[in-house]
């Protein structure tokens, strides 16, 4: 069988033959290119010792397996010259054998690791300095909201500072323009509040701190029920009610609801009252001096030279315009808007709804609950520090004195309002789906889904 042709290359000393030696005769070009050798020529390097045979010696040349697939030759692009044709991928063990044996002889014991592998040991260097080991990454914060905890942190310490830089510079320019002449003469004019009308009453009576612990008791129950319904993503149980008409809704909105009922009856005896005994003319302005005199309360509020308090007496301007807003504005808009929103809304009436669209509800009810929150902040605040045990005694103990100077300052009045709020705490721990389905189940059906 002929032989394939080798493409020699240049000779190994100056003026010598090609290299390798040609071993066989060339074939024919035109049967080079499907030529198949059976004993294939490899290509020899250099010597291992000077003077030596070219390595590998000839006896360890593998030979190609037969049942292989046959090579495919390459054409040769210039006359004269064949390509070689590719051996088969697969080579007997026992061709190799001799190869191995003499690089074992050569270069040792050398395993070559697989280049496409990973490494076959831990890294140990990384990028930066001194950085021999690398960190355990932290797990990512988690997030209230757009910010993380030590974001919200930092918001709330940068704008506590902000504010008390501001009111601290609010201080000091109300406190010079009050210091000019002619805003003396307007506090002496309008020294913060205007007397009430003949046959007003002094003092407080016993349902009026009855109706203020109820109406305490029953906003912060429903602003925390309120909240819980807006936020909360599903329900976690359901009440149905035992009339016709009635959908299921949520057993925290039903809950909601029925203190809303309860708020609105305890509203509505509080006016009865006011108007029946007179003390609506502690709320209600009965002088258009009421708004010079609010300016004058207020600035005076922020300088922090306190108006003269005789509440026992007679509310201050600013007082009487927050009570009678909350009162008289707040108070209704909330019931308003509530009931629109509420299952009690009459349905078949398209008229009205289309009157009173539930978006204007929703848009007035939470704005509502924010104002109530700022004025019960605003409100505690201001009793602690304009003389926190007699304001209590006033409140909660009905203790004062007609001539509006020799106060009951004792502790009565701060331990009931320290009973109330422990009241107030246990009702809010009682607001749990647990507690409230068995108060539920009185006035209709309750269910998990």
């Amino acid at each position: 069988m002929p032989t394939q042709v080798l493409r020699r290359g240049l000779p190994r000393v100056a003026g010598g033959e090609p290299w390798p030696p040609q071993a066989s005769p060339p074939t024919t070009p035109e049967r080079a290119e499907t030529a198949v050798t059976s004993e294939p020529l490899v290509r020899r390097g250099l010597p291992r010792t000077a003077g030596g045979a070219p390595w590998p010696p000839t006896q360890s040349w593998p030979r190609p397996t037969p049942a292989a697939a046959p090579a495919t030759a390459l054409t040769a692009s210039a006359p004269g010259l064949t390509a070689p044709v590719p051996g088969p991928s697969h080579v007997e063990p026992a061709a190799i054998a001799p190869v191995e044996t003499n690089a074992r002889a050569a270069f040792g014991e050398t395993k070559i690791a697989d280049t496409a592998l990973p490494l076959p040991f831990r890294r140990s260097a990384f990028a930066g300095t001194h950085a021999f080991e690398r960190a355990t990454p932290a797990p990512a914060p988690r997030r209230i909201g757009p910010y993380t905890g030590r974001q919200w942190a930092a918001l709330v310490n940068l704008g506590g500072a902000g504010a008390l830089v501001a009111a601290a510079m609010a201080v000091l320019l109300v406190r010079w323009v009050l210091s000019l002449e002619p805003m003396q003469d307007f506090l002496r004019t309008y020294p913060g509040e205007y007397p009430l009308p003949v046959g007003a009453p002094v003092g407080f009576p016993a349902w009026v701190g009855w109706q203020h612990f109820l109406n305490a008791f029953l906003i912060v129950l429903i602003i925390r029920s309120g909240l819980s319904v807006r936020y909360d993503k599903r329900p976690s149980a359901y009440w149905t009610g035992r009339g016709k008409g009635i959908s299921k809704i949520g057993l925290m909105l039903w809950f909601h609801q029925s203190l809303d009922i309860l708020w609105l009856v305890n509203g509505v005896i509080f006016v009865v009252l006011l108007f029946a005994t007179g003390q609506w003319m502690r709320v209600v302005p009965t002088s258009w001096e009421v708004f010079p005199n609010a300016v004058s309360a207020a600035l005076q509020y922020v300088s922090l030279n306190w108006p003269t308090e005789n509440g026992w007496v007679n509310y201050n301007s600013l007082q009487q315009l927050a009570y009678g807003t909350t009162v008289f504005v707040a108070a209704p808009l909330a019931a308003a808007s509530g009931w629109r929103m509420s299952g009690l809304w009459p349905r078949s009436a398209a008229r009205l709804s289309r009157a009173y669209p539930l978006v204007w509800a929703r848009a007035i009810h939470f704005p509502v609950m924010l104002y109530f929150a700022a004025f019960i902040f605003v409100h505690v605040t201001l009793v602690f520090a304009t003389g926190a045990l007699r304001n209590l005694n006033h409140m909660y103990a009905m203790q004062g004195s007609e001539d509006g100077v020799a106060y009951a300052d004792n502790w009565t009045g701060f331990w009931m309002f320290a009973a109330s709020l422990l009241v107030i705490a246990a009702a809010l721990a009682a607001a749990r789906p647990s507690i409230l389905a068995p108060i539920a189940r009185v006035f209709g059906s309750v269910s998990a889904r």
